[in-house]
């Protein structure tokens, strides 16, 4: 295909190439899992949803995981990776990069210190019963420290909720910062306006949720153990809910833009009539949105038996991860499709190989997942049938 048919209107000569790729598409997905994943425990640990106990350590391990690889993507974008470290070793104010570099590392150590004091019980167990090589691994996880009596618990426990009450807005603010590092560029009317935080979090939200209950549900079938339905139902009500206000919030930044008819509109609904077709119209506002928003209703609300529910409710979710995968896309490649001069378009396809192909970005994706694998096998997870009845 030629220049000619992936181009049209006039286009400034920077405007042909599509510099953020893929990578820069993973970065916010990946990013929004960690923030999804941890509000789930929180609602565990801070608001007492005892009905999410089965899937508490899940999601603070999977946020954990998923924060370990939320800047690789940048990493594979930058020509020289190791030139990022300059931002925090010499900050500057305004640099919006720089300052979620503080608070990614912040929020990284709060999920480390959480997720110790809420497996130190299980470390210092496992300790006591292993020998050789394994005891010695769980004593160094537990710091040498075997207190486990009932008072050193109860701090355990104390320090768990502070922790966990900081991570809520440390969380939202790790995510909504990422939406403003697109909101608050001006030149870009695709990409500048004050919701872009708020929408970038609710979706975040909610694909961390459909991330856990797609997750655990395949878990529970390969270990062949039984699903919890109350905390799956508990789970099917809140994605329902956060995805009405995610599904809001980004129906009225388009509504507001088409309806105020701003000079760059006319380029804005030239691009989704014809770039963003399929992946905007028609993947994440049509089936990605339209069917789980209908079905998630029925799940939430209408009585019905437990095979069925969770059969619907996977469908949603999976359905779900696509549309805000779509969304990401069609933020960051949308965003740089058309021109300066807003009277032109250009066209973007990744690669599959490639530093920034789809490949690469796939191996990425599935990193987190090795790492609460590899985690599983030390510290379980989940806790098996026998330790929830005894508790």
């Amino acid at each position: 295909m030629g220049l000619e048919a992936l181009t049209a209107g006039f286009l400034f000569p920077n405007d042909f190439e599509v510099h953020w790729s893929l990578m820069i598409v993973l970065y916010p997905y990946i990013t929004g899992l960690v923030a999804g994943a941890f509000i789930v425990s929180s609602l565990y640990h801070v608001f007492g949803k005892t009905e999410l106990k089965p899937v508490a350590r899940f999601s603070l391990v999977a946020a954990f995981s998923f924060l370990l690889f939320a800047c690789v993507p940048l990493q594979f974008h930058l020509g020289h990776p190791e030139r990022s470290f300059n931002m925090m070793f010499t900050p500057h104010l305004t640099s919006a990069m720089s300052g979620f570099g503080y608070i990614y590392a912040f929020y990284l150590l709060l999920v480390l210190f959480e997720i110790w004091f809420v497996f130190r019980p299980e470390i210092i167990a496992r300790a006591r019963s292993s020998s050789g090589i394994m005891q010695q691994l769980y004593r160094a996880l537990s710091l040498w420290s075997m207190n486990d009596s009932e008072g050193a618990l109860k701090i355990d426990h104390k320090i768990t909720l502070v922790l966990a009450a900081v991570g809520i807005p440390s969380a939202c603010t790790l995510h909504g910062y990422v939406g403003f590092l697109f909101g608050s560029l001006k030149s870009n009317p695709w990409w500048s306006t004050p919701l872009m935080p708020i929408i970038f979090l609710m979706s975040a939200i909610v694909s961390g949720i459909a991330m856990l209950i797609v997750t655990y549900y395949i878990v529970m079938v390969v270990k062949k153990q039984p699903v919890d339905n109350n905390c799956l139902r508990s789970l099917y009500k809140y994605l329902w809910g956060f995805f009405i206000i995610d599904l809001t919030l980004e129906q009225l930044g388009e509504i507001s833009m088409a309806y105020s008819k701003s000079e760059s509109w006319s380029v804005v609904e030239w691009m989704l009539e014809d770039r963003l077709h399929f992946s905007y119209t028609i993947l994440q506002m049509g089936i990605c949105s339209v069917i789980p928003l209908v079905l998630l209703g029925f799940v939430a609300l209408k009585p019905m038996a437990d095979t069925l529910r969770n059969r619907l409710g996977l469908i949603c979710s999976a359905l779900i991860l696509v549309q805000v995968l779509a969304m990401r896309w069609n933020v960051v490649i949308g965003g740089q499709l058309f021109s300066k001069s807003l009277r032109g378009l250009t066209s973007y396809a990744p690669a599959f190989l490639g530093r920034e192909g789809i490949l690469v970005a796939a191996g990425i994706f599935a990193m987190p997942f090795v790492v609460m694998y590899v985690f599983n096998l030390i510290l379980p997870l989940f806790e098996s049938p026998a330790d929830q009845a005894g508790r």
